[in-house]
């Protein structure tokens, strides 16, 4: 591999990959690098046939992004020293998704973007994209072509952000409720949280909460055991499922999930604590199945009860909103690898012009100095004068050439334009004689 190396007409951005897409999670649990980076990209980093390299691993895909001037062949050298005989011939070529240049490009910002993602606005993609960019950088396996690239990559998701509310609508039954929790109190800093049962969407839901700066967490449980282990996974703390009517006083959000055959708590229990409560908002969420929580707590004042049924409605609902922010974003997606493209033809063609410039001006020098030679007499303003026609010769020679290479609306792609200028001019056969 080439540090510090600067792309000529041939090299390609390769791409390869798997994600929840295109394979089965047995599948994907095999390309998993589950030894951590430096490994991998040290592999990669002794392979000839690449310029520049980076890879991507999470729980949901593997991708491995690349230069090379070789695409076929240096999949096959790069898939064959990563994975070896652990994937099969059939799983690489039924499960790996493959794509060149601009492809490559807009696949990439797709992702960092979380247009990709299992759940569309995700956040977490990003931060995973920028550690996996920082070991490519300090095993300086990326370079001016890559290093570019990722960070174009962070700059598209921030702008995706900023400019659409992708983001912005929760779309799992957990966060959902968050949402809602912060509709009804606004901030929740100082607000009280009381698990009843140890489900796991209940604790998703805590997780959250807690994510949203929840003063306490409080766990009430059939199994007191039970409700010590969950509690202290945030650091708050467990009691009987007998004190749950006297919790009632001291918290402001109930996520219940028993699994009990029949309800937990009546409007009837419910009515007394209000008034302890001098009618501060109480927020009830039951995302048990069967119902833990009677549907006439809801009847009450400054009381707010929702069900499974009521958040999967909030979920749908941003879903429907979330799917016409993504029409956004990917037009801007699109917009920006439309941009990067541009910045790499320029830097395809630039080598050609560097060359084209060299030997112009090599020929106009050999013979200004051939006629130079033959004169006498000339005085330095003369000298200079001559000097400057030839260097004036020479961009003249060169201006239609260099416009044909920087003109994107020419008909012929980038490649096909940088190969007929160095062909006119004889520079693929330098240094050969």
């Amino acid at each position: 591999m080439l540090e510090g190396f600067i792309p000529m007409g041939n090299d390609t951005i390769v791409l390869l990959g798997v994600n929840h897409k295109t394979a089965p999670l047995e599948v994907r649990e095999k390309f998993a690098l589950t030894a951590g980076y430096i490994e991998p990209l040290t592999i990669l980093k002794k392979l000839e046939c690449l310029k520049e390299c980076y890879l991507l691993s999470t729980c949901n895909r593997v991708e491995l992004l690349f230069t090379c001037d070789d695409p076929l062949g240096s999949r096959k050298e790069v898939l064959e020293n990563l994975f070896g005989s652990q994937v099969t011939h059939s799983e690489l070529d039924n499960f790996i998704y493959h794509y060149e240049n601009e492809d490559a490009v807009h696949h990439l910002f797709m992702v960092s973007s979380s247009l990709d993602s299992m759940i569309v606005g995700e956040s977490q993609i990003l931060g995973q994209l920028k550690e996996a960019f920082r070991h490519a950088s300090e095993l300086k396996t990326s370079g001016l072509v890559l290093n570019k690239l990722l960070h174009k990559s962070f700059t598209v998701a921030k702008r995706v952000r900023t400019e659409t509310k992708i983001g912005a609508s929760a779309v799992s039954i957990s966060y959902a409720a968050v949402e809602l929790a912060r509709k009804i109190f606004g901030k929740l800093s100082d607000k009280k949280v009381l698990l009843v049962g140890a489900g796991e969407m209940a604790e998703l839901a805590a997780e959250h909460l807690v994510g949203q700066g929840v003063e306490e967490v409080v766990v009430a449980n059939r199994t007191l055991e039970n409700a010590v282990k969950l509690a202290q996974r945030f650091n708050g703390r467990a009691v009987a499922l007998e004190e749950m009517e006297e919790q009632l006083t001291l918290v402001d959000i109930i996520v219940s999930s028993t699994g009990a055959s029949g309800l937990i708590l009546t409007k009837e229990q419910v009515k007394p604590v209000m008034r302890r409560r001098r009618n501060r908002p109480l927020f009830f969420i039951d995302i048990a199945v069967p119902r833990d929580l009677d549907q006439g707590i809801n009847e009450l004042d400054n009381v707010f009860l929702y069900d499974i049924d009521d958040l999967k409605n909030v979920v749908e609902r941003n879903k429907a909103e979330r799917d016409l922010e993504a029409v956004k974003a990917e037009r801007i997606v699109g917009e920006e690898a439309i941009k990067f493209c541009k910045w790499l033809d320029k830097m395809e063609v630039t080598p050609t012009i560097v060359e084209l410039r060299q030997v112009t001006d090599g020929i106009c020098r050999g013979e200004m100095e051939k006629t130079l030679s033959r004169l006498d007499g000339l005085s330095e303003e003369q000298l200079k004068s001559i000097e400057r026609m030839a260097q004036a010769i020479s961009a003249k020679l060169l201006h239609h050439p260099m416009q044909y290479l920087k003109n994107e609306q020419v008909s012929h792609e980038t490649k096909t334009r940088i190969n007929t200028v160095r062909t006119m001019f004889g520079l693929n056969n330098r240094g050969n004689g």
